[in-house]
């Protein structure tokens, strides 16, 4: 197996032999398994939660120097089974701020198949999520979309996944290993008979940098659309003692504004090429520029966005009675995909993707109640 090659600069444990000699053990007892706590399965259990764990967390130095200093908080977790055995066993190596539990974020992840003839390392995300009390599988469409957009953000950065192009397939017959495989975004499979000659450690460092990419991407929040971005502020606000699902994601005040004036300009570019009169009225009223030609005055509403999915937004109850009384001229612009650089003191929205709707018909979106405005009643109309 080709590996990439490691930056010659970075440091490199002195040997990946230990782990090797784990990685073929673990495969070796994987035609043994049982759901039941045999002695194969005691022993499975010891390399995944001690050897193969401790052999990752010696390597978290190393893993760790790929990573931006704001997540360079790694830890291991490694699981056979909670009370019965699992086919699948795991180990991962995560960020404790964006994927504090398995259930969150994405990191990179051990997999083994369930014939022992070869494991992955792969880059997956949560597949599972808490409901009435019991665990359960997120739907194909949702690990499809998550699983292709972080796809998209390593090819973004890198050109291509490879070295981790590989269909993952575990071969196990429980439910919940098919809910690993459809989690998984990138996989490098690794047959036993090539553990000798592959460069764990390189391997390793190339799958710490790309999961890096997906975390920056996921800290400009361009993995959730933008009304899912101003409702977890609002939640932030509304409840500031709550952990969000989110906690450790956002963007401040300041990035922002910096992200509405950028959709702003860009939407008044637009505007401007189709030959009309722009005026910014943000401040006073309930949309964002009125636009006017050949005597027809067009309201136009522009949101801003990192996302690179933009299906929701967030509007005020005057917005949305707005656009539904004058539906036909009213428009809506939203700008997606704005990068943020964050080297000056103040960030600087640059780039964005443009999309125009005209003559909106905001009936063709479905919407949601969020939050309401709670207000005592006068004293009076209480007695």
């Amino acid at each position: 197996m080709m590996m990439p090659r490691v930056n010659q600069g970075l440091r490199l444990p002195t040997t990946d032999r230990a782990m090797k000699e784990v990685l073929k053990q673990i495969c070796a007892l994987q035609p043994s398994y049982s759901s039941a706590n045999t002695l194969p399965m005691q022993e499975r259990g010891r390399l995944i939660r001690d050897e193969l764990a401790d052999e990752l967390r010696h390597r978290l130095p190393l893993i760790e120097s790929s990573f931006d200093t704001e997540v360079r908080d790694l830890d291991v977790e490694a699981s056979d089974g909670i009370g019965r055995k699992t086919e699948a066993p795991w180990v991962r190596v995560f960020s404790k701020r964006l994927s504090p539990t398995p259930r969150d974020g994405f990191y990179i992840v051990f997999h083994f198949r369930r014939d022992g003839s070869a494991l992955y390392i792969t880059i997956g995300c949560g597949s599972t999520v808490w409901s009435g009390g019991d665990l359960k599988p997120f739907s194909d469409d949702v690990l499809a979309l998550r699983t292709e957009w972080a796809r998209n953000i390593v090819r973004q950065s890198f050109g291509n996944i490879l070295p981790f192009n590989d269909e993952i397939a575990l071969g196990a017959k429980a439910p919940l290993p098919r809910t690993f495989e459809k989690a998984t975004a990138l996989a490098a499979l690794l047959p036993v008979e090539e553990i000798e000659e592959t460069d764990i450690n390189e391997l390793l460092v190339a799958a710490a940098k790309r999961l890096n990419a997906i975390y920056r991407a996921q800290l400009s929040e361009r993995d959730i659309s933008p009304g899912e971005q101003d409702v977890e502020a609002i939640i932030k606000l509304a409840k500031p003692l709550s952990r969000s699902r989110r906690q450790g994601f956002g963007l401040s005040a300041t990035e922002r504004r910096a992200i509405e004036r950028r959709a702003m300009v860009l939407a008044h570019d637009l505007l401007s090429a189709e030959g009309y009169a722009c005026r910014d009225v943000s401040a006073t009223e309930s949309f964002d520029i009125l636009a006017a030609k050949a005597g027809v005055e067009v309201k136009v509403e522009v949101k801003g966005t990192t996302s690179d999915m933009c299906d929701s937004i967030l509007m005020t109850r005057k917005e949305i009675e707005l656009h539904r009384r004058e539906k036909g001229s009213t428009a809506l612009i939203i700008v997606s995909q704005i990068t943020l650089d964050r080297k000056s003191q103040q960030p600087i929205a640059e780039g964005g993707v443009v999309e125009a709707n005209w003559s909106w018909d905001i009936d063709s979106w479905s919407v949601e109640p969020f939050a309401f405005q709670l207000s005592r009643k006068t004293i009076a109309s209480r007695k």
